[in-house]
């Protein structure tokens, strides 16, 4: 943006993701993805308002490719749209799904998880892909007077991107830190959020732009 933005008492953060299986060594990982947590780390320190999501699988979930026997990062047509089929990653209570060890989880106030529902994903911290069924982080948000939303973590152009996406619809000013962000980047997905998140309004900054 360049320019600074002071933190306000109002200002939530969430920390999108940032999870064993995202990061190097795990079952979906995303390039450098641990390399956000020290960045996070002193974000979560500075904002007032703090919600962690998780992604939170039950075993044979909908957006598995096996299980459906299909290869990874193909798609098939669900009811409520396209799904990418995915490596079996963040299975409950397994290792990959716990946070990264390093990240501060103590100063988050809410953990927000997804995408229990085994027939339907959830990139969005808000709701999940039949764009219906709420994950109840609208009411905290709200409850908790958050003003504005700045949005980091894992990954950018798909849980963060649609995160951010679903915190603008819901009527807050947006923005996500980019460089606490790392990408999957499918197929051109990281350009397409990155142009989606323009024509939304929504602000992309780094963690030096706050003040």
């Amino acid at each position: 943006m360049g320019m600074t933005i002071r933190i306000e008492e109002r200002d939530a953060l969430i920390v999108v993701d940032v999870q064993n299986d995202f990061c190097p060594g795990g079952a979906l990982a995303v390039a450098g993805g641990d390399s956000v947590v020290p960045i996070v780390d002193r974000l979560m320190e500075r904002f007032p308002i703090v919600v962690l999501t998780q992604d939170w699988h039950p075993p044979g979930h909908v957006s598995f490719a096996s299980t459906h026997a299909r290869e990874a990062f193909t798609t098939i047509e669900l009811a409520y749209g396209t799904q990418v089929l995915w490596p079996d990653h963040c299975i409950q209570g397994s290792s990959g799904a716990e946070f990264h060890p390093s990240l501060r989880i103590a100063r988050a106030q809410a953990v927000i998880r997804k995408g229990y529902n085994g027939g339907i994903d959830s990139y969005s911290g808000f709701q999940e892909a039949d764009r219906t069924t709420q994950t109840g982080l609208t009411g905290y948000l709200r409850e908790r007077g958050a003003e504005r939303v700045f949005v980091c973590g894992l990954a950018t152009d798909y849980c963060v991107a649609w995160t951010a996406y679903d915190a603008k619809t819901e009527g807050w000013p947006v923005m996500v830190v980019e460089d606490a962000c790392r990408a999957i980047d499918l197929d051109g997905s990281l350009e397409g959020a990155f142009a989606e998140m323009e024509r939304r309004g929504i602000d992309r900054i780094t963690a030096a732009d706050l003040d």
